[in-house]
């Protein structure tokens, strides 16, 4: 190998496209930007979404739905699952550690205790809402709910 015949890989370098270099060039005149129109001024940058002056889309399709940005989104939890937690951890309290311990929810989650199922055991149960079937059921079984 010599320093005189090392070369670019093929393919890897390009020529500059000369613009507007006269008619011989076959990129003169118009400098391949056709004719007139705002595409073809210097300076031209359009808007994104812009479709020539036709309704944009995001105009076109009808605005419907609200979300509201003061809404609580609570993980509902069932009386049948905490009946289950409470055979397997043999504890009489159910708080947000034993449930995040059991991976039911995950740290920042809020706890909805939700009426499906029965409930025998007499559990005191800790969260941050409840359901008044659940209230009711957790009552009747002879335990507490205390809303965080």
């Amino acid at each position: 190998m010599k320093l005189s015949s090392l070369r670019p890989a093929k393919g890897s370098t390009k020529k500059n496209k000369r613009l507007g270099r006269g008619t011989g060039s076959g990129k003169g005149g118009t400098s391949t930007r056709g004719h007139k129109g705002a595409q073809s001024r210097s300076g031209f940058s359009y808007k994104s979404g812009f479709e020539g002056g036709q309704m944009p889309l995001q105009r076109r399709i009808p605005k419907f739905g609200f979300n509201s940005p003061n809404r609580v989104e609570y993980k509902g939890i069932n009386l049948d699952v905490l009946e289950s937690l409470a055979k397997e951890s043999k504890s009489a309290v159910i708080d947000i550690e034993l449930l995040r311990n059991n991976g039911l929810m995950a740290k920042k989650d809020k706890i909805k205790v939700l009426g499906r199922g029965e409930l025998k055991a007499k559990l005191e149960v800790k969260a941050h809402a409840f359901s008044a079937s659940a209230i009711a059921a957790i009552e009747k079984a002879g335990g507490k709910a205390i809303k965080l």
